[in-house]
């Protein structure tokens, strides 16, 4: 009886394995507004490399070397998180983390709030998407 059955489901899944080789013809026709519509989307999105966004800024100096130095050091505690620096003469400032909202960027100000007491959330315009991927 069992033997029977296994027979059963077998014979069924070939038979159900041999339609679906027949589906591989398939044809999608897309409207050609839709089509047009996609082709402006990728084009606006090639032209604007960058994403609005929140990060934290730890640190705002006019000592460059404390800048690579708390860099550094960030870096070596939080390998993860993404960094980066600006030059806004005759400062340095020292932003982390990229976040769609900033209730997602206050999470990142709570954990630092213990070694960067000063870091206040910042709005930045010139976010990589890539710096969002992977955290």
């Amino acid at each position: 009886m069992q033997r029977t059955f296994i027979a059963l489901f077998l014979l069924i899944v070939s038979f159900g394995a041999a339609k679906a080789q027949g589906l591989q013809n398939i044809q999608i026709k897309e409207d050609p507004a839709i089509t047009n519509l996609m082709s402006q989307y990728v084009e606006g999105n090639k032209q604007k490399p960058y994403i609005n966004g929140w990060r934290l800024q730890i640190l705002a100096t006019t000592d460059r070397p404390k800048l690579d130095e708390t860099l550094n050091n960030f870096k070596a505690q939080y390998p993860f998180v993404p960094v980066t620096w600006l030059h806004e003469r005759p400062y340095y400032l020292l932003r982390v983390g990229a976040y769609h909202s900033k209730l997602e960027a206050m999470s990142l100000q709570q954990l630092l709030r213990g070694p960067y007491p000063g870091a206040y959330l910042v709005q930045d315009s010139q976010i990589s998407p890539i710096d969002f991927i992977g955290y």
